[in-house]
């Protein structure tokens, strides 16, 4: 029997709220002139299960493709500045590992930046498959993320069982939908959240899957 643990990324494995509040506030004062908003408000409106991200950070009805230029740009170089692992979190997947575990990521992120992250903080070799939303054609909480990486693993629901451990409710939804086991990582952006299981340190996480 096959054990795969899914993880989201952001505010699940490490807390990359600074550098992403930069960028956004980059965009903002560069392309229209607003103010900064806070850490606290752009983690909030990321984990809206229903929001408009475009008229939240930049007060646009749509994303405008200046827009994404201008972050993406500005984020390639920022997102390794101040990102960290939650405490617990790297030695999680080394005990998951050593009990042959498999390890992957789901994150609706951009991949390029998942891998970049996650290689400057050392963890990248830890994971089979690091896949973002541009990998597919729908993002969390549709499964397409999911499917993709149990097919790697060449899952089946009868002999194994796999997790998807995230710290909002597209994650939650993600994993229902891919018919696999939804773990609330309640450490992470958000200490609250629609869950079946809930860990409140990455420690439980262990308890859970071993």
């Amino acid at each position: 029997m096959q054990k795969i643990v899914i993880f989201d990324m952001d505010g699940t494995l490490i807390d990359s709220k600074k550098d992403i509040t930069i960028s956004i506030n980059h965009v903002r004062e560069l392309n229209h002139g607003l103010e900064p908003l806070s850490e606290d408000f752009v983690v909030e409106a990321i984990n809206m299960h229903q929001r408009n991200l475009a008229k939240l950070f930049y007060n646009t009805d749509l994303y405008e493709e200046r827009d994404r230029v201008i972050f993406e740009k500005h984020y390639k170089e920022q997102c390794i500045q101040n990102p960290y692992l939650y405490e617990g979190v790297e030695e999680l997947l080394h005990i998951l590992k050593e009990n042959d575990v498999q390890l992957s990521v789901a994150t609706n992120a951009p991949t390029v930046f998942a891998q970049t992250m996650l290689e400057s903080l050392k963890v990248k070799e830890l994971f089979d498959v690091i896949i973002g939303a541009d990998k597919v054609e729908k993002s969390k909480p549709n499964p397409d993320m999911l499917h993709h990486i149990l097919n790697n693993y060449k899952y089946s629901n009868i002999q194994d069982r796999a997790w998807m451990i995230g710290d909002n409710s597209k994650d939650m939804e993600a994993a229902h939908n891919a018919n696999i086991d939804a773990v609330f990582a309640a450490w992470g952006f958000s200490s609250f959240g629609t869950h079946d299981l809930i860990a409140y340190t990455p420690h439980e996480v262990a308890s859970i899957v071993l």
